[in-house]
């Protein structure tokens, strides 16, 4: 038996003091316990919460996620941006947002506003400068995503589109335990194999999660080639691997052909596969590349071109998805 002396609190006497640890340790109690209560509150505030993946690297996710959230603010929406790629955050700088600082306010933080309206957050407004490395593990990764989730003040949202990083990793499987009520993920691929091999892991990830698959989106989908002639003019325009392709042109003398760099229905075929929705077609266009880099999404630089259009189309086929699967639950609630 120790000969230790207990301490005890005697009548009359004031509790003994907790020690610096203990007061840390119930300090993050509380500070847990409050988040808990904001994302309850959040699921309540934010309609309809969607998870943008994609199973590699390269496949043009987060301007395929911004194009989304852009799309559905070109409707009056009100909509959330949330950039949860922790080491390579790249939406700010698409948003027009670059070497913005996030408002902090009584504990909460506030999002930057970018093109029509979206309310963004990113990992990228916490750096000192763009060339600065995030070098964490795990677990204060994580602790960042929970706050990035629970500490942000979003108002009343209709969407809140969630970017991650390529792959199943720790950054979805955090969103995924932690956000309640999310409509959905929106699995992003090219046509080329490759891409549709990790496009299917996403799908089976999603399922494992019992989260729903909202749908496949084919990004890179062809690129169309525009040019002008004699009206009724026919001629051949070389295509990839040397083929060529017949075109006629109109009676303005305009002409387009549609090229398959990266081959096509490969996003459609996965989505046939797996029993899940394929949204559609985004083309190829260089008009993203530039738009990236001078911080003009090409929805926001050219809104009744192509891309817009089918971005338009794409989305049109995620509110069906995921607005009558709400009116389904309600009716079964009711």
């Amino acid at each position: 038996m120790s000969d230790s002396p207990v301490k005890v609190n005697t009548p009359g006497t004031a509790p003994a003091e907790p020690s610096p640890e203990d007061q840390k340790k119930m300090e993050q109690a509380y500070n847990q316990m409050k988040r808990k209560m904001s994302i309850a509150e959040m699921g309540k505030s934010i309609k309809h919460k969607l998870m943008v993946l994609s199973g590699k690297g390269g496949v043009g996710k987060s301007t395929v996620a911004t194009g989304l959230a852009l799309s559905l603010a070109q409707q009056g929406l009100k909509v959330g941006l949330l950039d949860i790629d922790i080491t390579g955050p790249n939406v700010p700088k698409m948003m027009g947002l670059s070497n913005h600082r996030l408002h902090v306010e009584a504990g909460r933080i506030y999002p930057a506003v970018g093109h029509l309206g979206v309310k963004v957050i990113s990992m990228a407004f916490l750096l000192e400068d763009e060339d600065t490395p995030v070098v964490w593990r795990g677990p204060i990764k994580l602790g960042a995503i929970q706050q990035f989730i629970g500490d942000v003040e979003w108002g009343e949202l209709d969407y809140l589109v969630i970017d991650f990083p390529p792959g199943t990793s720790d950054e979805p499987l955090t969103v995924a335990q932690n956000l309640p009520d999310i409509d959905g993920m929106v699995i992003v691929t090219t046509p080329q194999s490759v891409a549709l091999l990790d496009s299917r892991k996403s799908i089976t990830f999603a399922k494992s999660l019992k989260v729903p698959v909202t749908g496949v989106i084919e990004n890179m989908s062809g690129y169309t080639v525009r040019g002008k002639a004699e009206a009724g003019a026919e001629m051949e325009v070389a295509g990839p691997g040397g083929i060529t392709l017949p075109v006629i042109a109109d009676a303005n003398g305009d002409w387009h052909v549609t090229l398959d760099i990266f081959k096509s229905g490969g996003g459609q075929k996965t989505a046939e596969e797996f029993g899940v929705p394929f949204l559609g077609k985004v083309p190829f266009d260089p008009g993203f590349v530039r738009g990236g880099d001078d911080g003009v999404h090409r929805i926001v630089s050219d809104p009744e071109g192509l891309s817009s259009i089918a971005f338009a189309s794409v989305v049109s086929s995620i509110q069906s998805e995921v607005e009558g699967a709400s009116s389904s639950t309600n009716l079964e609630i009711i």
